[in-house]
């Protein structure tokens, strides 16, 4: 199945490229915790995609 903006593989790129920059910074001690925090945040993105993608009636998206 082909998507206009293929936002699902976006993100998973957008995740991958921040934890190769995130693990060049890995060397330096006072990071680690920014980058533990980057790396589940930009993960989180995809998989909030994928969630909100999987919804299983109109009721899913009812506030």
């Amino acid at each position: 199945m082909t998507r206009e903006f293929d936002l699902e593989e976006r993100t998973f790129q957008f995740a991958k490229r921040t934890f190769l920059i995130c693990k060049k910074l890995s060397k330096y001690p006072l990071l680690r915790e920014y980058n533990d925090q980057l790396i589940r945040a930009s993960s989180s993105v995809g998989s909030n995609y994928i969630e909100a993608n999987e919804s299983l009636s109109k009721k899913d998206f009812v506030l």
